[in-house]
């Protein structure tokens, strides 16, 4: 499997864990745990996106 394959490969299961998580979330019932998961459901997604612009060839550093 190329690079760019694998990359796409990890930035879906990293969207899949976001939106497990998000739901996750949707479910909790205390404020605090709610909130955290929606900071990780996030930080997921900003990972799935980073590894998804990896594998389209664009190797510039993150901003």
């Amino acid at each position: 499997m190329s690079v760019a394959g694998e990359s796409g490969g990890r930035a879906q299961q990293l969207r899949q864990m976001a939106q497990e998580v998000e739901q996750a979330a949707e479910r909790a019932t205390d404020p605090e745990q709610r909130q955290r998961l929606k900071d990780k459901a996030r930080r997921l997604k900003e990972q799935s996106e980073q590894a998804s612009s990896m594998g389209d060839g664009d190797i510039s550093p993150p901003q």
